[in-house]
């Protein structure tokens, strides 16, 4: 049964407000660090679960090193996909067990189980859940959050979300809104494929639009980062770049990764196997001729696109079994030039399109429809303002940050 929640009443601390606390300093300060100077007290006391990954970090040292150093009392560790530490590949299933450098008990969320259940938090008094997102609908840690909170808000003990810049920034919305026959573990929730916002903020509209299934309010907290603004996508902040997930080595990994994903819904290679995942795509039986090439280079100038011939291998930890592994493939290299003015998933349908016409035999499969989060997908066309707009609206009462 869904617990009724007028948008505003889930538990808004001051640091969830956009206005109350000034942004400091020069340079952007993740929700981890604010909680390190300003709420450590708060943790006093309290046996402590982390929902955490490798990116958990402030500056090169993970949270949970922090912690233990600074005597907080952390109970249990919880890992999404990819692992607590990040040992695992896309799709790798993650195994409970135990934290070698520190003893305690790691469970799985990524699993038979991807939802925490009341015996992992019998020991329990509080969740602290800090990844780094991609602002991707189909990014797999948005779903796991709202599994925490629902499992959360069952066991009565308050969630924490240690909120990180979305590195597309938070102006940049694009794509379908996912429709409810398309949901899955790679699309939960009502929104476009890039959704702007930071996953502290997705919570609260996630509590607020009564997306979740729960019978009791969530105390749902946000950390906020500070000084970061909507309009700032990764280089911007000054932040290091510590990979979300093996295949995400830098930020132009991930900002193509946005549109260039829907190629692992066909049966063409995306790039797994190969240096470069997202920014390499193609397959042993493409042909793009000179005219084709030189279209979508006119079209996509933020873009340098050439001709390209690999080989994709396993790579334990990034892609174990890649599509077309150890055969020749020919297709095409990708590089952004310019971040302001390309729009990545726009671009991905743009040259899926070209892809398929310029491969014989590709085709796609049923698995693009739940990363399009629509059958639209099929068109090539994008057709999605419209939907965007109304998103933008819906969103707004829930965003953090000007």
């Amino acid at each position: 049964m869904m617990f009724v929640i007028p948008i505003l009443l889930f538990l808004v601390s001051a640091c969830d407000s956009p206005k109350e606390k000034p942004v400091d300093k020069g340079r952007v300060q993740v929700g981890a660090e604010v909680l390190i100077r300003d709420h450590l007290d708060q943790l006093d006391g309290k046996r402590v679960g982390l929902v955490m990954n490798p990116t958990a970090r402030i500056g090169d040292t993970h949270m949970l090193d922090t912690l233990m150093a600074l005597e907080v009392d952390v109970a249990a560790l919880f890992a999404p996909e990819h692992g607590f530490r990040g040992e695992a590949g896309a799709g790798e299933v993650i195994e409970d067990g135990v934290d070698q450098e520190t003893g305690l008990p790691v469970y799985s969320l990524y699993g038979d189980t991807k939802k925490p259940t009341q015996a992992m938090l019998r020991n329990v008094d509080m969740l602290l859940f800090d990844m780094q997102d991609v602002g991707a609908r189909f990014y797999t840690y948005n779903v796991t959050l709202g599994l925490v909170i629902e499992a959360a808000a069952e066991a009565d003990i308050p969630v924490w979300v240690l909120d990180r810049p979305n590195p597309a920034g938070g102006d940049y919305v694009a794509g379908w809104t996912l429709e409810e026959r398309h949901q899955s573990f790679v699309g939960a929730y009502p929104v476009p494929m890039a959704h702007g916002m930071t996953l502290g903020e997705l919570a609260r509209m996630m509590v607020g639009e009564q997306w979740l299934d729960i019978e009791r309010r969530p105390e749902l907290r946000v950390i906020r980062v500070e000084g970061w603004r909507r309009s700032m996508k990764w280089p911007d902040t000054g932040l290091p770049w510590h990979p979300p997930s093996p295949n995400l080595p830098t930020f132009e990994h991930a900002y193509i990764y946005l549109g260039t994903v829907l190629f692992e819904g066909t049966t063409l290679s995306e790039g797994r196997g190969t240096e470069d995942p997202f920014l390499t795509i193609g397959s042993p039986r493409t042909t793009i001729t000179e005219v084709q090439l030189q279209a979508i280079r006119d079209r996509y100038p933020a873009v340098s696109i050439v001709p390209h011939t690999f080989t994709p291998k396993s790579i334990p930890g990034k892609a174990r079994t890649p599509r077309y592994e150890g055969q020749q493939c020919h297709g095409l290299s990708l590089e952004v030039r310019r971040y302001d003015t390309l729009d990545p998933v726009e671009f991905g349908v743009s040259l899926l399109d070209l892809l398929l016409e310029s491969t014989e035999g590709a085709e796609t499969t049923e698995f693009i429809y739940k990363l399009a989060g629509t059958e639209q997908i099929d068109r090539r066309t994008t057709g999605w303002e419209e939907s965007v707009r109304l998103f933008r609206e819906k969103r707004r009462p829930y965003l953090l940050y000007e």
